[in-house]
């Protein structure tokens, strides 16, 4: 017998470029999923949503979605994630040797673009807390709270260098986080008050202005 015939399929000419399309496919399916998820998570919660919904959504049979998440709770704890690792990125990105004032404008201005952009992301978020946090507890109290603590710090040198006003570190970031999900988690409250204003061409750009205006002045340093 020929020693082709042994051969691991992985060593088979064109075999890597086979796996490496489907590890694309597999890629792209994942995020088809997770994006059809959040959707339907968002408007029927965890315990409404079903998985017949979401294949639906995504287009795609539901054994076909069991291939890549066996559970409900499997792709709701993904899109969990996936949306933290989104939103938690521009907070790591804040640098230390950079522009306080600066710094902080590209992270509300950043965070205000992904409420904007992803209501649901955030709808979604402020639900799993306000239920107690079942599935990510344990990132909230690991991973959320040392890179919160490790930015407070970084906020705290900040204002003992006198580049910001005397600040509470932790209790800024928490008005940060407030301010800007506050348009994504409580929309239908915006929409009540400002009525037609929120669709006209402008109205992101302007919260924005409006927000970074309130909150820079309040943190510069005084004379």
């Amino acid at each position: 017998m020929g020693a082709g015939l042994d051969a691991k399929v992985e060593d088979r000419p064109g075999a890597g470029r086979v796996a490496q399309q489907r590890t694309r496919i597999q890629l792209v399916n994942r995020e088809i999923i997770l994006s059809a998820a959040l959707e339907v998570f968002a408007t029927h919660g965890f315990r409404g949503a079903t998985v017949d919904q979401i294949a639906a959504r995504a287009e795609m049979s539901k054994p076909n979605l069991l291939y890549y998440f066996r559970r409900k709770q499997d792709i709701y704890r993904a899109v969990l994630e996936h949306t933290l690792d989104d939103w938690l990125a521009p907070l790591a990105a804040i640098d230390r040797d950079g522009d306080p004032i600066e710094e902080l404008r590209r992270y509300i201005t950043l965070k205000l673009q992904m409420s904007a952009e992803n209501p649901a992301a955030s709808r979604l978020f402020a639900n799993e807390v306000l239920a107690g946090a079942p599935v990510i507890g344990d990132f909230l109290k690991t991973r959320l709270r040392e890179l919160v603590h490790e930015k407070a710090g970084v906020v705290r040198a900040w204002v003992g260098e006198g580049r910001l006003a005397p600040v509470d570190p932790t209790h800024l970031i928490f008005m940060i986080w407030a301010v800007t999900q506050h348009y994504a988690d409580f929309d239908v409250q915006v929409r009540a008050v400002l009525g037609s204003q929120v669709d006209k061409p402008g109205f992101h750009e302007q919260t924005a202005q409006a927000v970074l205006t309130i909150v820079l002045n309040g943190i510069r340093p005084r004379d």
